[in-house]
């Protein structure tokens, strides 16, 4: 049903009724403008009275449209000035964000932002460090700052007071790597542009990668001792020890990922996020046909509860003190650790002749440089070349002994 225009007592306003709603006794007015613009006839609509219009707001809108269309200046068109006024909100909020985002300091995006949402990925251990690596050492020289105030002096500072109290250099980079990945979150985010401070300071050099692999015979106690203890703690260092898998590897193993007819586990998405295979030995194929097979997506591996394991249980360093395996061992290079079977696994090979690509491989490095650790280990020929020098500088020291003729001089 066609509603009826009415006129106002303003010149080119006016408003037709709504059939049934009403505002107090009266019927809901909706209120339009008309005006000349290029010789044509225009009509926009602006909104109801109960939306807030009137007669006289519609006039003072119409007034200013005209006076754009004299001036030259400002919208001449209802939709230019909403265009306008919605552009002028847009760019109120920008400022309000920017202003927001320069006063943002990093406790409060440390505690408010980046920690809660992060903590569901990390282990209960790796948190509690982080926790603590914040609260002794950060929050006190940065937690107060803004983001975009923090500068590499100020990280320098943290350097400094960690050195002085004799923190190690590999828990100085930790505590770095940790506001390093505040930064890069909080870039994730848009709530930080450009290169963070952590990229322009010196890090500490640390070499923290384990010296230490088993013997066979000291694997095999390991082995049996982890056996008394869980079972399932003993499979999972088997697979550890046997195939080079990462913890982690290890608790994303699904069912689907366990091809027995070839002997082959395919690990998805590992750390260097790509998937590779591991080829099982014989006795890892008898342990996982032990195991009770679930659908394709089920975990191999589940807490009691049938989650996802989170971190390899604290009988696996319990059953290393039991063996003495630590005894007198105060590097943390030399002690034994779960990740030491992986180690193992990869020295042993290299004791085997395996060529260091094939072990690169195994292993999923991303850079034969990773593996060069153990070329050590590998077939002799760095010793064999110090022996054949000791060999030829031997010689050579034989011939000085020797006695030689005695010259004849002219004086003779």
């Amino acid at each position: 049903m066609v509603t009826k225009w009415h006129s106002t007592k303003f010149p080119g306003v006016r408003y037709r009724e709504h059939n049934t709603r009403k505002h107090g006794v009266g019927k809901d007015k909706y209120f339009a403008i008309r005006y000349q613009k290029d010789g044509k006839r225009k009509e926009e609509g602006l909104g109801w009275y109960t939306e807030g219009w009137s007669a006289n707001k519609a006039a003072i809108v119409l007034a200013e449209l005209k006076k754009g269309f004299v001036t030259g200046e400002g919208p001449t068109r209802l939709s230019e000035k909403r265009e306008a006024a919605k552009e002028k909100k847009a760019q109120k909020q920008a400022r309000k964000r920017e202003e927001e985002i320069d006063a943002l300091t990093f406790g409060n995006f440390f505690e408010e932002t980046y920690f809660p949402q992060s903590k569901p990925n990390k282990s209960p251990r790796s948190w509690a460090r982080e926790d603590q690596f914040y609260r002794l050492w950060i929050f006190p020289v940065i937690g107060e700052k803004p983001l975009k105030k923090i500068s590499p002096l100020d990280l320098e500072r943290i350097k400094k007071n960690m050195a002085e109290v004799g923190r190690a250099p590999r828990s100085i980079h930790y505590c770095l790597a940790v506001i390093r990945q505040v930064f890069n979150f909080a870039r994730a985010v848009s709530l930080y542009e450009g290169d963070h401070p952590v990229s322009k300071i010196k890090k500490p050099k640390v070499d923290n990668r384990r010296l230490r692999f088993l013997t066979k015979e000291e694997a095999s106690r390991l082995l049996k001792e982890l056996e008394l203890r869980s079972q399932q703690l003993h499979d999972m260092a088997l697979l550890s020890l046997h195939c080079g898998l990462r913890a982690g590897e290890i608790f994303d193993l699904t069912w689907s990922d366990v091809d027995l007819e070839h002997g082959v586990l395919m690990l998805k998405d590992t750390k260097g996020g790509k998937n590779r295979p591991a080829f099982m030995t014989e006795e890892v194929k008898h342990t996982l046909r032990s195991l009770k097979r679930g659908g394709p997506g089920d975990l191999v591996f589940t807490d009691r509860k049938g989650n996802k394991v989170k971190e390899i249980s604290n009988a696996c360093s319990k059953a290393v003190k039991d063996l003495g395996l630590n005894e007198g061992i105060e590097d943390k290079r030399y002690l034994v650790t779960f990740h030491s079977l992986r180690h193992t696994f990869a020295s042993w090979l290299v004791e085997n002749g395996t060529d260091l690509y094939t072990v690169k491989e195994l292993l999923g490095h991303s850079t034969l440089a990773m593996t060069e650790r153990y070329s050590h280990l590998s077939n002799g020929k760095l010793q064999k070349a110090v022996q054949d020098l000791d060999r030829s500088l031997a010689n050579r020291t034989s011939n000085k002994l020797r006695p030689t003729m005695k010259m004849k001089t002219n004086e003779e």
